[in-house]
């Protein structure tokens, strides 16, 4: 049987939801903060180890428990002199996942 790693890189704000899911569903799951992407936000990278026709259960798992959230920002109107409505705002879309599979040529439980 084939054994393949399932790498769920996951914002840090949703990852123990996934790691909750995951664990609760009989999965066993490993996982380690890490900090990247364009924005350099932090990030927890979720390692599960199964066997290959258990991947689409784990990856739809982590796509229900994983949501993306947007956070709207506005600018202080004091800092700029400016009404409330004409203040500039930044959109930042946060907890989302990006998934990695690839096979294990060795999997042991010592």
């Amino acid at each position: 049987m084939t054994k393949k790693m399932v790498m769920a890189v996951v914002s840090r704000d949703q990852a123990d939801k996934v790691l909750e899911a995951l664990i609760k569903a009989g999965y066993g799951a490993t996982f380690t903060e890490s900090r990247g992407g364009m924005l350099r936000q932090a990030q927890s990278m979720i390692f599960i180890a199964v066997d290959g026709e258990r991947v689409e259960d784990v990856v739809t798992m982590v796509q229900r428990t994983c949501h993306t959230v947007v956070e709207v920002q506005e600018q202080q109107p004091s800092a700029l002199g400016l009404s409330r409505t004409d203040r500039p705002v930044t959109i930042t879309e946060v907890g989302y996942a990006v998934i990695f599979v690839w096979d294990l040529e060795r999997f042991e439980t010592l």
